[in-house]
C-alpha cells in the first residue's frame, strides 16, 4: 500500500464479509496494518477461526459471526460502514453442480441482502468478488471484460447475477460498485482440505504427503493463476480510486499469464524440492475432465491498469515460491 493510500484509508470503517476466509482474512490483515477500522462478518461455512485469531485482540477489529442470508445480520454489519469488501460466497463449480440451491441462496440471495443493507446504511462504495467463471463458453483469449459467453455451471450463473444486481443498484439507487473478476487466486491461508479445495493447496498437500496428485484431463487445460498479494492490491485500488469513470464496472483481477496444469505441477515440485528433494520424483496421475470446467483462462488486465493503476508484482513462479514457503511452515 502506498503512503497516499494509507493516508486515505486510515480511520475509515470497512466491512469485510467472508473475512475469516482465505481472501477475506488477508484483506482484513492488510487493512488493519494501515489504521483501518475493520468489521469482519463470517459464518465459518468455509472460513476458519484460526484465520482471524491474531486480529481478535486488535482495537480496530470487530468480528460478527453471522450469515449473509439473514438481512438483519447484514444491516447490523453495515452500520456506520463506509466501504464494503464483499468476499462472502460459496465457491467451487463442483459444489454448485452438486447443490445448486445452496449456492444460489448464498451467492445470489445473500448478495442481494448485502446490497440492500449497504444501500440503506449509506455505504459509499461496494466492492465485490466477481469471478472469471462468468466468461463461460466464450473461447477467445485473453478474456476482456465486456465480452462474455454462456455460463457453464450454477456457480457461474450466480456470479454473473451478482454483476447484474450490482449494475442495477448503481443505476437505480446510486450505490457505487466495483466487481473484481478473480482468476484462480492462490496463496497463504488457502485451505488444502475438503472436497472442494482449490488445485494449488490440494497439490501442495499431496506432494508434501508424498502422494500423486490427480489432474483432471490430460493436463493441457490452463489457468491465469493469481497470487493473493495481487488481489490485495486490486482491492486497495478499488477502495481508493477517485476517478468516477473507474466506478460501477468490473475488472479482471489476474496476472495476465497462462499456465497449464502440467506446468503448474512441475513448478510446485521445483519449489517444494527445496525442502524435500524426493518430491521432484512424484508422478502425476490423470482422470476424466471435470464437468463445468472452462478449458482455458487468460485475463486481459489492460482495463485495470488503465483505470485503476493496477501493477501486479507476482507472476506464477514468484507467487508459488511465497505460497510454498507458507504451506511448508503451516501444513
Amino acid at each position: 500500500m502506498t503512503q497516499d493510500q494509507t493516508d486515505y484509508l486510515k480511520g475509515r470503517h470497512v466491512l469485510v464479509t467472508g473475512g475469516a476466509g482465505f481472501i477475506g482474512s488477508n484483506l482484513c490483515e492488510e487493512l488493519l496494518q494501515h489504521g483501518v477500522h475493520v468489521v469482519c462478518l463470517d459464518n465459518f461455512a468455509t472460513g476458519k477461526q484460526e484465520n482471524i485469531q491474531p486480529f481478535l485482540s486488535h482495537p480496530n477489529f470487530k468480528f460478527i459471526e453471522g450469515d449473509i442470508r439473514n438481512l438483519e445480520t447484514c444491516k447490523t454489519a453495515c452500520k456506520n460502514i463506509e466501504f464494503v469488501l464483499h468476499e462472502a460466497a460459496l465457491g467451487s463449480v463442483p459444489r454448485s453442480i452438486k447443490d445448486p440451491i445452496t449456492s444460489n441462496d448464498v451467492n445470489v440471495s445473500g448478495f442481494l441482502n448485502m446490497l440492500v443493507a449497504a444501500r440503506d446504511a449509506g455505504v459509499k462504495r461496494f466492492i465485490y468478488a466477481a469471478s472469471s467463471s462468468t466468461y463461460g463458453d466464450h473461447e477467445a483469449l485473453p478474456k476482456v471484460e465486456d465480452t462474455i459467453g454462456k455460463p457453464l455451471s450454477p456457480y457461474a450463473i450466480t456470479k454473473y447475477v451478482n454483476e447484474l444486481y450490482a449494475d442495477i443498484f448503481s443505476s437505480t439507487y446510486g450505490l457505487d460498485t466495483i466487481g473484481l473478476r478473480y482468476f484462480n487466486v492462490f496463496g497463504r491461508r488457502q485451505d488444502p482440505k475438503g472436497a472442494y479445495a482449490a488445485v494449488i493447496p490440494k497439490f501442495v498437500q499431496q506432494f508434501i504427503s508424498h502422494e500423486s496428485p490427480f489432474i483432471n484431463g490430460d493436463g493441457s487445460y490452463s489457468r491465469d493463476f493469481t497470487y493473493i498479494d495481487n488481489v490485495i492490491q486490486m482491492n486497495i485500488l478499488a477502495l481508493c480510486v477517485q476517478n468516477k469513470a473507474a466506478l460501477n464496472t468490473v475488472y479482471n483481477t489476474a496476472f495476465g499469464q497462462r499456465t497449464t496444469l502440467l506446468e503448474l505441477a512441475d513448478l510446485l515440485k521445483k519449489h517444494l524440492s527445496k525442502f524435500d528433494k524426493s518430491i521432484s520424483n512424484i508422478a502425476i496421475k490423470h482422470r476424466d475432465f471435470r464437468a463445468g470446467d472452462i478449458p482455458h483462462s487468460l485475463a486481459s488486465i489492460e482495463k485495470a491498469k488503465s483505470l485503476l493503476g493496477y501493477d501486479p508484482k507476482y507472476d506464477i513462479d514468484s507467487g508459488l515460491a511465497e505460497a510454498v514457503d507458507w504451506y511448508w511452515e503451516n501444513l
